[in-house]
């Protein structure tokens, strides 16, 4: 079974001694440790130490050979430092790009989890990084797929509706969307709508550490504090920044609420980091306060665009797949882990729990409290929708289209 507390240590322990370590110690080294540790002792080492498992299964094999007959002698010479075959990371720089490249269109995977996943083989993978020239294995691949935080996973009940025809296409157009954004240095957010939490003493899943015996005692029944209220995050990630904006709503979740916490990501975040902006892409889920089909968002793009005084360009992600928006597992799981198992009682801690959130990535969030109110059942009139400046795309204008402004920023 994997312990991380073990794993963390012999990790410590080989990042101390390695500098002063040859090669044949270190692979003894790494197997002693593995043989201390039990079954899946070298699968584990190796991945803490980056040890190939062929090389500690030889270590072992010495240390044997070693206990067996006390006057064994080693023959094989040491080689110099540097000497042996270079990763082939080292040799091919390009290669971990090139692999991120034909994984991430069709990345799948529960958002909640820390692990990510691809249903594509290594086999396939290595054949089809050796046809773009980049010649590797199907085990090297497998190896870099680890290190990036991939595994093989089971199928589990993620979907949310039925397949459309046109996802495929539609998934590979926003990912070469954001590419030609990127490359360009124009800025690209995710956005979506955090869980709704309610306020007050109730139970949060997960677990931190508290003295034994004294858990944080919580309500038995999650029923609405009306004096406390909910909470309503909704998030902007900007996924060349790999930063985040959350703003913590206590009203509706509407299109209003939504483009005003764009507006705030701008002005808080944004506006620093692409000073040189000429337009804005937005990937968004289908549904929701800025659902594909929703005419007060369309109006609320409108305001936005024109606040900003730059072209608004909108991506929605096909019916069924809103777990695989880049916010749900590089910002939104992130806050769930950091505030898990503890009661969210107002809304400061909340935005507190919110703006701590970090990670080695270096991921970072900045939060803020939206007091406002955010009426429901507004309805949009064909005269007030024919008057959003929107221009729809060539291949599905329903989930692709862009809000110019009416006039100059002044």
């Amino acid at each position: 079974m994997r312990d991380p507390q073990a794993l963390k240590r012999i990790e410590a322990i080989y990042a101390a001694l390695e500098p002063v370590m040859d090669e044949r110690m270190r692979r003894q080294w790494a197997a002693a440790e593995a043989q201390a540790y039990g079954w899946g002792g070298v699968r584990w080492v190796g991945e803490a130490t980056h040890l190939s498992p062929n090389t500690i299964r030889k270590g072992i094999g010495e240390l044997k050979a070693r206990a067996d007959d006390p006057g064994w002698q080693m023959s094989e010479r040491v080689r110099q430092e540097g000497g042996g075959r270079k990763r082939q990371l080292e040799v091919d720089p390009g290669l971990q790009g090139a692999l991120e490249e034909l994984i991430d269109p069709v990345t799948r995977g529960d958002p909640q989890s820390p692990l990510r996943w691809t249903c594509k083989s290594t086999t396939r993978l290595a054949e089809e990084l050796t046809g773009h020239r980049h010649p590797v294995s199907a085990s090297t691949v497998g190896r870099m797929l680890k290190a990036s935080g991939y595994s093989l996973q089971s199928n589990h009940k993620t979907r949310e509706g039925t397949s459309h025809p046109d996802r495929n296409e539609q998934f590979e157009h926003i990912n070469h969307t954001v590419k030609d954004f990127q490359q360009r240095g124009q800025p690209v957010v995710s956005v979506d709508t955090k869980k709704k939490e309610l306020i007050g003493e109730f139970r949060n899943a997960g677990r931190e550490w508290q003295r034994k015996g004294e858990p944080v005692q919580v309500l038995i029944h999650d029923f609405m504090d009306k004096d406390l209220g909910k909470a309503i995050p909704y998030g902007v990630y900007d996924v060349s920044a790999n930063q985040g904006w959350v703003s913590v709503g206590i009203d509706h979740d509407t299109a209003e609420f939504a483009a005003q916490a764009i507006r705030r990501w701008w002005h808080k975040m944004g506006m620093k980091c692409h000073r040189q902006a000429r337009e804005l892409l937005i990937t968004a889920d289908g549904g929701g306060s800025h659902g594909s089909r929703s005419r007060l968002w369309k109006v609320a793009l409108q305001g936005l665009a024109d606040h900003l005084g730059i072209p608004v360009h909108v991506c929605h992600f096909p019916p069924g797949t809103s777990k695989w928006n880049k916010i749900e597992h590089r910002m939104f799981s992130h806050i769930t882990q950091n505030w898990r198992g503890r009661p969210l009682v107002s809304h400061e801690v909340i935005v507190n729990l919110i703006a701590t959130t970090s990670t080695q990535q270096g991921l970072t969030i900045q939060a803020e409290l939206d007091s406002a109110a955010y009426p429901t059942g507004l309805k949009i009139s064909d005269h007030e929708l024919a008057a959003v400046n929107l221009k729809r795309a060539d291949f599905h204008g329903d989930w692709n289209y862009r809000v110019l402004p009416l006039h100059k920023k002044k």
